[in-house]
């Protein structure tokens, strides 16, 4: 594998490319965002190590994106070039956004108004042009129906932003991880990336479709198909893991020349001294032979696409450490697989009151291992999840909510022999011998010995490599990045963050948990991106070339 590790050099990007036509390829582009002068510059450039001390560079990535999973994946496809425009015929149910479609039908979506576009729309999503985009791929899919998109795309090459996307694993993202015995809850057709419709690419792999959902190891293989597919593999580098991520500020005052971080009050009360540097990337690219190859990248824009599944979710209580204790999906079903926990007479406890909870209490049930169940919420909280999704289409996860209302526990009884819940309970503590105390909202408490407990509470973003852990950027900058209670704060509309220009997110870090809705975070940072390009160029023609870069 060459090692693609610079210092702020794109030469080192080049490098990686054996095809000198792909080469050329990013070449050209490079010359048409940035101009001549800077294409001049690119070639000359040598290979900078890691070790060299440069005060100063150049040349720089329009883009680097974090995270390689769907929203990653959308976003480089779009920046690669990719438009999406109104089908001749298409006649989209909702006649009002259908007549604001028709006002500039020789445009891009990319091209036009997303703000003038999504006003009214509603969806399931609260942000407006995920609501827009998946109006625009699945019309009316909320109702029950399966239109299709009225958009095509085309592949218009100057639109090309350079940019690199990083990812620990192949592209797809978590998806590579997810335990591989459970439905995805969302339909395929629901999880499909532009270009590339999923039932097309799984009946060429399969021949019985039974039913429109399918297995995540499905949708994990068509992402990294995808990739491939479109020709977007020159923008992606796996095994990647990033250590730092921050903005450099030099002081226009010091002749040192050196870059120095810069505290945000200090840069509010005495702005003008500084002049805003680009983002520094670090982190390392872990090798087949399990060394580590550190590198160092600069860009102009940062995009998080990190998703949220990173830390599973902690109870913070006593005990929760101990090796009977698991904490995700693939750790409890490969005990389950292994007959770890097959025969055992005391029971899994599980905790939570989602549908990944739920996955557990099914892989449970179905291997005859008895279930405690531990939620906190009323079995009649209007805002627990299987009260969203329809009977006939999620009979499995209806099974459980069903197991959840009738079969609770009560002094007057013991456990149940293969199920028993728990609402309104909450775990206090785990005990060496496998022992759990359950406390209800009364204050009672109750002991009960285990074969093995699994904490499925949701999960938070690693978002370590920036400052604060990525607090700061949130609505509520005291508490930890989550996908529902305290999301990165956004622009509506370019989803650039509130509280940091030039860093984007998109996806599970907004809110937007599902595929469908994520592609909207593309279409919003790709106008932004696109927008600013044009102003560039604007820019640079104006002062007829110059020296540099603006």
């Amino acid at each position: 594998m060459p090692v693609w590790c610079c210092r702020c050099s794109l030469a080192g990007h080049f490098r990686n490319y054996s095809d000198p036509e792909t080469e050329g390829e990013i070449f050209n582009s490079l010359v048409q965002y940035f101009g001549d002068n800077l294409g001049r510059k690119v070639k000359a450039m040598p290979l900078v190590e890691e070790t060299s001390l440069l005060e100063d560079s150049s040349v720089t990535l329009p883009v680097v994106v974090i995270g390689n999973g769907p929203s990653g994946i959308c976003l480089s496809y779009m920046l690669s070039g990719y438009r999406p425009y109104l089908s001749s015929g298409a006649i989209h149910p909702n006649t009002i956004l259908h007549s604001k479609l028709e006002e500039a039908r020789h445009l891009s979506i990319v091209d036009q108004d997303l703000e003038y576009l999504s006003e009214g729309l509603e969806g399931r999503s609260s942000n407006p042009v995920a609501v827009l985009f998946d109006a625009l791929l699945h019309p009316d899919a909320d109702f029950g129906y399966d239109y299709p998109s009225i958009l095509h795309w085309k592949l218009e090459q100057h639109h090309y932003i350079p940019h690199l996307v990083l990812g620990k694993g192949p592209p797809g993202g978590a998806w590579h991880n997810m335990e591989g015995s459970m439905l995805t809850i969302s339909f395929g057709n629901w999880m499909e990336l532009p270009g590339l419709k999923f039932k097309d690419w799984v009946s060429s792999k399969r021949r019985n479709l039974k039913g429109d959902r399918v297995m995540p190891e499905e949708i994990a293989r068509y992402y990294k198909h995808y990739v491939k597919v479109m020709g977007l593999q020159k923008n992606f580098r796996e095994n990647t893991y990033i250590t730092s991520v921050s903005r450099r500020y030099r002081d226009q005052v010091d002749n040192d020349g050196q870059d120095r971080d810069i505290s945000t009050q200090h840069l509010q009360i005495e702005k003008s001294k500084f002049t805003k540097r680009n983002w520094e990337i670090r982190g390392y690219q872990r090798i087949g032979d399990g060394s580590h190859i550190p590198f160092c990248l600069f860009a102009e824009n940062v995009a998080l696409a990190t998703g949220t599944l990173d830390s599973p979710g902690r109870l913070e209580i006593d005990g929760e450490d101990f090796p009977f204790v698991f904490h995700s999906m693939p750790e409890f079903g490969a005990a389950i697989s292994k007959g770890k926990l097959c025969g055992k007479v005391d029971p899994v406890l599980i905790v939570g009151s989602g549908l990944t909870a739920a996955d557990a209490v099914l892989c449970a049930y179905n291997n005859n291992v008895p279930v405690i169940h531990v939620f906190r919420r009323r079995v009649t909280d209007p805002s627990l999840i299987f009260k969203q999704l329809p009977k006939k289409l999620y009979p499995e996860y209806h099974k459980v909510y069903h197991m959840m209302c009738t079969q609770s526990y009560s002094l007057d009884s013991n456990l149940l022999s293969d199920y028993t819940s728990f609402p309104e309970h909450h775990v206090l503590s785990f005990k060496s011998d496998m022992k759990c105390i359950l406390q209800n909202i009364s204050g009672l408490k109750k002991i009960f010995k285990l074969s093995a407990a699994v904490v499925l509470i949701g999960s938070h973003p690693n978002l370590s490599f920036l400052k604060e852990q990525g607090c700061y950027l949130g609505h509520n900058s005291s508490q930890p990045i989550t996908c529902k209670g305290n999301p990165v704060e956004i622009d509506a509309y370019t989803y650039e963050c509130v509280k940091e220009a030039n860093l984007f997110a998109l996806g599970p870090l907004v809110g937007d948990n599902f595929v469908r809705f994520l592609k909207g975070g593309a279409l919003g940072v790709t106008r932004c991106l696109a927008t600013r390009q044009k102003k560039k160029k604007h820019l640079f023609v104006e002062r007829g070339g110059g020296d540099g870069i603006a």
